[in-house]
């Protein structure tokens, strides 16, 4: 059995990256709300685009938690 250790400097990574993500998508769905005339494909394919990367970074984040608090140091 492999047995798969972390530090708490990939969790403060993970963190970074999620952060990155929360931040650039919703400038984007700031800058989206704002633009008229577009096809409702175009935003159709962009909300789900914002939904899976936001659920990306809640993801990242839970396994920067689970490492935080798994890391003794």
């Amino acid at each position: 059995m492999l047995v798969v250790t972390h530090s708490r400097r990939y969790a403060w990574l993970l963190f970074a990256i999620a952060a990155w993500n929360l931040v650039i998508w919703t400038t984007f769905i700031k800058n989206l709300l704002q633009d008229d005339g577009r096809s409702t494909g175009f935003y159709l394919a962009h909300t789900v685009l914002i939904v899976v990367d936001l659920l990306i970074a809640v993801v990242l984040a839970a396994v920067g938690v689970r490492i935080w608090k798994a890391d003794p140091s």
